[in-house]
C-alpha cells in the first residue's frame, strides 16, 4: 500500500476536518459562535461576546431588548424578584459594564429612559387614590408628615456621620422620605383597601412623595447653582408660584381641556402626554428636576382622568415600553465590580441607610398608630407597606447623580448611589414580605376594632 499507515491517518484527518467544516457551515449560526468562542486562543469568551454583540445592527438590539422587556418581568415573578429588579439586573448584564449590547452613550435609549422616567413619575401623580386621602385627610396628613419627616432627619444624620456636607446630607434625608406601595397589590388581593390604617397609608402617600420631592428640588437647585440667600428666596419664592400654578392652574385648564376632548381619545391620550412635558419644562425653567413637574402634573390631573379610557392606555404605554426602559437603562450605570467593591468598602454607610429607612419609617407608624389608638397588626402593616424604595426614589436619586456643582462634583456619589440601590433591592422585598404577614392578621381584627369601615368587607369574607 502506497505511502503506509501515516498516510492513510494524514488522508482520514484531512477527510474529518474537511467534514467538520461542511457541518458547521450548515450549523445554526448559534453553534457557530460557541464553537467560534472555543477556538479563539487570543480573546476571552466575554470579550468574544461583546465584539459580536457591538456588531449586531441596531433592528436586532431593538429585538433583543423587547424580549427582554417582555421576558424579564415574567421571569422575576417566577422566583418572586420584583420585576424591577429583575430589569436592573438585565440591565448590568446586556450594558456597557455586561456584554456590551448597549454603549454608555446611546442617544435613543437614554430618550426612551428620560421619557420613561417622566412617565414613571407622572403615572405616581396618577395613581394617588385623592378620594381616599379625603376620606381620612386630617390622619393622613399627619402620619404623612411623619413618615416623611422622621426618615429624613434620620437619613440626613447618616450622612453627615459619614462625612457628606449638608445638602448631600439632606438629599440623602429626602430620597429615605418617599416611599413606593408596592405592596398595593396584596392589600387588593385581600380586599382591605376601606380599612382605616390602609386609607391613612395610602393617603400619606401624597405627603411624602410631595414633600419629599420639594426638599430634593430646593437642594438640587441650590447644590447645581451654589448657595446664596437671594439665590435661596428666589428659589423659595419661584416654588411658591410653581406648585399652586401646577396643581391649581392645570388642574382646572387641564380638566376643561379634556372635557373638550372625550369624543377623540387619541386627542386625549396626547393631551395627557403634553401636559407632563409642559410641566417638566416649567420645572426645568426654575432650576427644579423634571421629575417634580411629572409628577405634579399627574396630581394636578388625576380627578379629571380617573376612569377614563386614555389613561389606562398611557399607563399601558409607559408600563409596556418606556418605563421598563427606565430601569433597564438604570442598570447600565451600575459596573458590577465597582459596586461590589464599593458595598464591601463602605458596607457601614449601606448599612446606615438601610437601618435609618427601617427605624425612621417604624418609628413613624408607631407614633401615628399609637395615636390613632391602632392595634399592633396596624402599626406593623402600615409600616411594612411604607418600606418600598423604589419608583421615586430611583428616579431622584438618578437625577441627583447627574447633578453637578460649580466645581463639577456630583451631588450623590457614586457610593451613596450603590447604597441606595442596596436599599432600593432590600425594600422592595421585605417590604411585600411584611405586607402578606401582617395584612391578613389586620383584616381578621378589623371587625372588632373598626366597625363601621369595614362591615362590607366583612361581611364579604
Amino acid at each position: 500500500m502506497i505511502g503506509g499507515p501515516h498516510a492513510l491517518q494524514s488522508l482520514f484527518l484531512a477527510r474529518l476536518k474537511l467534514k467538520r467544516h461542511f457541518a458547521l457551515e450548515r450549523a445554526p449560526a448559534v453553534v457557530r459562535l460557541v464553537w467560534e468562542a472555543r477556538k479563539s486562543d487570543n480573546m476571552g469568551l466575554l470579550e468574544f461576546i461583546r465584539s459580536h454583540a457591538k456588531a449586531l445592527p441596531d433592528l436586532g438590539k431593538f429585538a433583543l431588548a423587547m424580549a427582554v422587556i417582555v421576558g424579564v418581568p415574567a421571569l422575576s415573578r417566577r422566583i418572586r424578584l420584583p420585576a424591577i429588579v429583575g430589569l436592573l439586573l438585565t440591565g448590568i448584564l446586556i450594558g456597557p459594564h455586561g456584554v456590551g449590547l448597549f454603549s454608555e452613550n446611546h442617544v435613543v435609549v437614554d430618550f426612551m429612559s428620560e421619557i420613561g422616567k417622566l412617565l414613571l413619575m407622572f403615572c405616581a401623580g396618577l395613581e394617588i387614590d385623592l378620594a381616599l386621602f379625603r376620606q381620612a385627610q386630617r390622619r393622613s396628613t399627619v402620619f404623612g408628615l411623619l413618615t416623611t419627616s422622621i426618615p429624613l432627619l434620620f437619613g440626613m444624620t447618616v450622612g453627615l456621620c459619614f462625612g457628606y456636607r449638608f445638602v448631600p446630607a439632606v438629599v440623602l434625608g429626602s430620597l429615605l422620605a418617599s416611599h413606593t406601595l408596592l405592596a398595593l397589590p396584596i392589600i387588593l388581593r385581600l380586599g382591605a383597601t376601606r380599612l382605616e390604617p390602609i386609607v391613612i397609608t395610602v393617603g400619606a402617600t401624597l405627603m411624602s412623595d410631595t414633600l419629599s420631592l420639594i426638599v430634593f428640588a430646593i437642594c438640587a437647585s441650590t447644590y447645581h447653582s451654589g448657595f446664596s440667600v437671594s439665590t435661596l428666596a428666589i428659589q423659595l419664592i419661584e416654588i411658591a408660584i410653581f406648585i399652586p400654578l401646577i396643581l391649581l392652574g392645570l388642574s382646572r385648564l387641564g380638566a376643561y381641556v379634556l372635557k373638550k376632548l372625550e369624543a377623540d381619545e387619541n386627542a386625549y391620550f396626547v393631551v395627557m402626554l403634553a401636559m407632563m412635558g409642559v410641566a417638566a419644562v416649567l420645572a426645568q425653567i426654575i432650576n427644579l428636576p423634571a421629575i417634580v413637574g411629572a409628577f405634579l402634573a399627574g396630581v394636578a390631573v388625576n380627578a379629571a382622568v380617573q376612569e377614563k379610557p386614555a389613561k389606562g392606555k398611557l399607563e399601558f404605554f409607559g408600563n409596556s415600553l418606556f418605563i421598563p426602559i427606565f430601569f433597564v437603562a438604570t442598570g447600565f450605570l451600575i459596573d458590577p465590580v465597582v459596586f461590589f467593591r464599593s458595598i464591601v468598602r463602605h458596607f457601614a454607610l449601606t448599612a446606615g441607610i438601610i437601618l435609618a429607612l427601617l427605624v425612621g419609617k417604624w418609628l413613624a407608624a408607631e407614633i401615628a398608630a399609637r395615636a390613632f389608638n391602632y392595634s399592633r397588626a396596624s402599626r406593623w402593616t402600615m409600616w411594612s407597606l411604607t418600606l418600598p424604595q423604589v419608583a421615586a426614589t430611583l428616579a431622584a436619586a438618578l437625577v441627583a447623580f447627574n447633578t453637578l456643582n460649580p466645581a463639577g462634583q456630583r451631588l450623590v456619589d457614586s457610593h451613596l448611589l450603590n447604597a441606595v440601590l442596596v436599599l432600593m433591592l432590600v425594600t422592595s422585598i421585605l417590604g411585600p414580605i411584611l405586607t402578606e404577614r401582617f395584612a391578613p392578621v389586620l383584616l381578621q381584627e378589623s371587625s372588632r376594632n373598626y366597625p363601621t369601615r369595614t362591615r362590607r368587607v366583612a361581611a364579604q369574607q
